[in-house]
């Protein structure tokens, strides 16, 4: 009877927490901001679900343990960050690319839709990319599980937070692609694009280098 408040400050400070993650500027946030500026919503949408299946895939590892087994497979680590800190990396050279582009050059290229699906491939390859991912959802599942929780448990802390990434994505998607949001970012296009490509970099940079 008494475990029941402190499961539920427990879980609601998870919540909180991958919200505060989730929420705060990020390379998934900045990216849906960028395409929903430049191609429109269901680019934005697609691209988000990408992320969000991504963010599952991780999810669902950690609730089932499954984690402990793949961090302690340090050889598929090492090359799951050499993967995506290359992948990030090529990321800030598109971003940068981009930043140099004249307006005219840059309007016209976002008028080359991608097909969805490939949009969609995109955000989940980004986030399957992050092996640090794992550990932010390793840390919610340990914070939020009491001693005796089960599987059940876990799978609603997962649900929980699966559908908080996908209210704050969505917003993301939603919000940049407003006809108000597009002109503002056609004024600061250059400026978002080198910050892409600062964030990209960065984030590649630290994966190769760092031990952990």
């Amino acid at each position: 009877m008494t475990s029941l408040p402190i499961l539920s400050a427990n879980v609601l400070f998870a919540y909180s927490a991958y919200f505060v993650g989730t929420a705060s500027p990020g390379p998934s946030n900045l990216a849906i901001m960028s395409i929903a500026s430049t191609d429109g919503r269901k680019a934005a949408f697609a691209f988000a679900a990408g992320v969000v299946c991504g963010s599952c895939f991780w999810a669902m590892l950690a609730a089932l343990g499954l984690s402990a087994a793949l961090l302690a497979f340090s050889g598929a680590m090492v090359g799951l960050k050499i993967f995506g800190g290359c992948y990030l990396l090529w990321l800030a050279f598109k971003s940068g690319r981009a930043a140099l582009q004249p307006r005219a050059a840059r309007t016209q290229a976002a008028g080359t839709h991608l097909p969805l699906r490939r949009i969609y491939a995109r955000g989940l390859l980004l986030h399957l990319t992050n092996p640090k991912a794992i550990l932010v959802w390793i840390s919610v599942v340990a914070l939020a599980s009491p001693a005796n929780g089960g599987a059940p448990h876990m799978l609603t802390i997962v649900a929980g937070c699966l559908a908080i990434g996908m209210l704050v994505f969505g917003s993301y998607a939603a919000l940049f692609s407003t006809p108000l949001a597009r002109r503002v970012y056609l004024s600061i296009r250059r400026w978002l694009d080198g910050g892409l490509a600062i964030v990209f970099g960065l984030a590649g940079l630290k994966l190769l280098t760092s031990r952990a």
